[in-house]
């Protein structure tokens, strides 16, 4: 029992300031646009008539919002949540608020009641179901957003830890004298150019960049470096790790790639250019 109530605390204090805030609105809105004629009451009485009026809208908000399926709930045998309120709240409190206003004006107001003053009493009366529902869609919507920033939060740790592990892997680079066999990891290789008969690779060795030629066609290394989606040809005499791109610069109708605490620039060509922006 205990526990019921504990629960029921907790609701009302998630749904209190809203609803006391849209009895407020109601409140100041028939208060400065007076669509009921009130004339009967001095200005203090007015103001207490008008709070009743605000009292009923709260009252049948917390029974159909709070109270109802709370109760419900606990004497609900089934794991299923009830339809009458997850579908027809709205409709509820727009019918009994309606109904409470046009006897509550009528028999306390002692206002005649026309077509045109039950016109505006529904009107009035769908403040409140509206304003719920559009903060209950909120509601979903920013749990919705939440939930995929959490997913969003754990790919990402999912591919930085696929990235961390993709390149410690290592690369072996071979050249056509078998003893002059290279190896590096994947995340030492900064781009490799083509030179005559050689390749040269560029790599990172601490904070300091090295050279080591190799005798190979760069077509051979391309080959070699196919398994690895973040080597990229750039041009036809050089590969670059995507990793190493600072950015890629233009001027005129040339391109070139810059590299991270590195002065060379790196030639692009036309024919790579296309599938190098689609990857940066």
């Amino acid at each position: 029992m205990i526990k019921k109530l504990n629960q029921l605390i907790q609701i009302l204090k998630e749904e209190l300031g809203l609803l006391l805030s849209i009895s407020f609105g109601v409140f100041i809105f028939v208060l400065f646009f007076q669509p009921f004629p009130l004339d009967r009451f001095d200005f203090n009485n007015r103001l207490i008539f008008i709070a009743g009026l605000a009292a009923i809208i709260f009252l049948f908000m917390v029974l159909v919002r709070i109270a109802l399926p709370w109760i419900i709930q606990n004497h609900d045998q089934g794991n299923h949540e009830p339809i009458l309120f997850s579908n027809m709240s709205w409709f509820i409190i727009l019918t009994l608020n309606s109904v409470a206003f046009t006897f509550y004006l009528r028999y306390v107001g002692f206002v005649d009641i026309s077509f045109y003053i039950v016109f505006k009493v529904v009107f009035i009366c769908l403040a409140p179901p509206i304003t719920l529902s559009l903060y209950d869609a909120y509601k979903i919507l920013r749990q919705e957003n939440e939930s995929l920033i959490k997913e969003k939060e754990i790919k990402e740790k999912q591919i930085e830890k696929y990235e961390e592990d993709y390149l410690n892997k290592s690369i072996e680079f071979f050249s056509e004298n078998s003893n002059e066999n290279f190896k590096l990891l994947i995340a030492e290789v900064a781009f490799i150019k083509s030179a005559d008969n050689y390749v040269e690779i560029v790599y990172k060795e601490g904070e300091d960049y090295k050279k080591k030629l190799l005798r190979n066609t760069l077509k051979n290394i391309e080959q070699q470096t196919k398994p690895y989606s973040n080597f990229i040809r750039c041009h036809r005499i050089c590969i670059v790790n995507s990793n190493y791109i600072e950015k890629l610069n233009r001027n005129y109708s040339n391109h070139w790639l810059a590299i991270k605490r590195y002065n060379e620039r790196i030639p692009v060509s036309r024919q790579y250019l296309l599938k190098l922006k689609e990857i940066l």
